[in-house]
């Protein structure tokens, strides 16, 4: 049983723990040495993060608490962590990995709503995508020119944003999208209900 002083997670809701766990077993599946960083933020939820190899951060919240309030662990290790949670919700997130994560995470507030966008538009993108990068591709992956091109643009009075395909990749295999499960379409647009969305916000600086 971990004590709270020590290194840890701690989650005693096994809903959230089972998102986490979801979290972390895409984040592992596209990157067999993925690291996932947690933070608290300020609204009492933990922040879960991970690179994508898209080149686009994926996030999910769960309720719980983290010592320190920072704190960087190899997917792997994560999972481990998660299938073996004692009593007190305690989960053994391995080694450290803190020197292993690149870059800085976005800033809590200050994010502009634009759209939503249906995500049946979204998967019908991912779909064109994915036909595109097995035509175009190479054993590196989807082109990089493909990746870069903004394929919709979302505006309002915030402002306007061209959303590229990595960001539609990367919703896609990180499972945010509501995708088919049967047949060799898991992108089918009408697997998923019209009134499914995705909300679009823009940090204004």
């Amino acid at each position: 049983m971990g004590a709270l002083g020590e290194r840890g997670l701690w989650l005693s809701d096994p809903t959230h723990r089972a998102d986490l766990t979801m979290f972390a077993e895409r984040a592992q599946r596209l990157d067999d040495a993925a690291v996932i960083r947690i933070r608290a933020r300020s609204d009492r939820l933990l922040g879960a993060w991970v690179a994508t190899n898209f080149d686009v951060l994926a996030g999910r919240a769960v309720q719980g608490t983290v010592r320190p309030d920072d704190l960087s662990a190899g997917a792997d290790a994560l999972l481990r962590g998660l299938g073996s949670v004692d009593r007190s919700g305690f989960i053994d997130p391995g080694f450290a990995m803190d020197s292993a994560w690149r870059g800085v995470l976005p800033p809590e507030t200050g994010f502009a709503h634009l759209d939503d966008v249906p995500a049946r538009v979204m998967l019908d993108l991912a779909q064109r995508g994915v036909a595109l990068a097995r035509e175009h591709g190479s054993g590196q992956g989807p082109p990089v020119s493909l990746l870069d091109q903004e394929v919709i643009s979302v505006s309002s009075e915030s402002g306007t944003v061209g959303i590229p395909m990595r960001c539609v990749f990367a919703l896609t295999a990180m499972r945010f999208l509501p995708q088919s499960t049967a047949g060799d379409d898991e992108f089918a647009p009408e697997s998923v209900s019209a009134d499914e969305i995705v909300r679009v916000r823009v940090l204004p600086a």
